[in-house]
């Protein structure tokens, strides 16, 4: 039997969610997984590296990598170390606080980046490092900006609509956004992701930030004509709860907001947590608007915070990623 192959759209915490789900699903089903993650990120030691250095910001590149690394004990104390985040230095000291910060595994990343000109290789070779089960690739191989006109930004001008700009100001937006846009409008996509997406059998958007970490994939022109003409299924995963950049959107108006930037999609599944998508019926809707059926499962951690569990959204996820095999 074949492996099935699925691609898992995103970055940062709702894709590691996502990642160490499938993870939990590969062995029963044979899955070959590949992330690919958004280079938007401008914040923190990414934005730092990326202004510095002109480099990926590798943030949630080096979050998908370690949400694929192997089980080895070797290759856990590497997925940790790449997580480690270095603290301010000595006091007094000479260039003290040039490291704090950052963490171990985007420097890393640079360093691989730089040292073999090509990011596919090197996300490939900090794979290999972590014995990860899976693939991650850039959506584009240079960094993107992001844009978002959004109404209601300052309290005392309701109505006034304000272009905000860089991923990490969109993210904490206390306004509406209206609109989405990447800068350029038309960045390259991977090659990799490209024929990744149209050798898929499964496609995964979700969870995570929806305007700063699923739709911008749909708006690299290649990637995006890509998902419409692929042949796979395609499958929504749900957020547990409104996030800054999207308070004020129900759950229904999150899957609208997908046909809004492409409405060439389509899709089949949609999972959410019965608890988090509350009254069924408007979120029925909204899915049947996109030609998919919804599914609920019991998908959260068990103590009330909206986190996915990867062990219950990975059980969530085998009868419907196994279905006609």
């Amino acid at each position: 039997m074949t492996r099935t192959k699925v691609v898992a759209f995103g970055g940062g915490h709702g894709l590691s969610a996502s990642l160490r789900a499938l993870r939990h699903c590969a062995p029963e089903l044979d899955l070959d997984i590949t992330a690919v993650v958004t280079v938007g990120d401008d914040g923190g030691s990414s934005g730092r590296l990326r202004a510095e250095r002109d480099a990926l910001p590798p943030g949630d590149l080096r979050q998908a990598l370690v949400a694929l690394a192997g089980d080895h004990p070797a290759t856990r104390l590497s997925a940790n170390l790449l997580q480690h985040r270095f603290s301010a230095g000595r006091p007094g000291g000479a260039g003290a606080d040039s490291l704090a910060g950052h963490a171990v595994g985007n420097l890393l990343l640079c360093g691989l980046m730089e040292l073999l000109g090509d990011p596919v290789a090197a996300l490939d070779h900090a794979a290999a490092m972590l014995g990860a089960v899976g693939r991650v690739l850039p959506m584009s191989c240079e960094p993107v900006g992001i844009e978002a006109r959004v109404r209601g930004v300052l309290p005392d001008r309701p109505d006034e609509v304000r272009v905000v700009r860089g991923q990490h100001q969109v993210a904490v937006t206390s306004g509406q956004v209206e609109s989405l846009r990447l800068v350029p409008v038309d960045p390259s996509a991977c090659p990799e992701a490209v024929t990744a997406v149209g050798e898929a059998d499964w496609l995964i958007f979700g969870p995570g930030s929806w305007y700063t970490s699923v739709i911008p994939h749909l708006l690299v022109p290649e990637l995006a004509e890509a998902i419409v003409s692929s042949p796979a299924r395609r499958l929504v995963t749900l957020n547990l709860a409104a996030e800054k950049e999207t308070l004020g959107l129900s759950v229904a108006d999150h899957l609208a907001a997908l046909r809004w930037y492409l409405p060439e999609l389509k899709i089949d599944l949609v999972l959410g947590d019965g608890k988090a998508v509350g009254e069924p019926e408007p979120v029925e809707r909204a899915a049947e608007s996109l030609g998919a059926r919804l599914v609920l499962a019991p998908v959260a951690v068990l103590d009330g915070t909206p986190r996915h569990d990867p062990v219950a959204l990975g059980a969530a996820l085998v009868p419907v990623l196994g279905a006609n095999r």
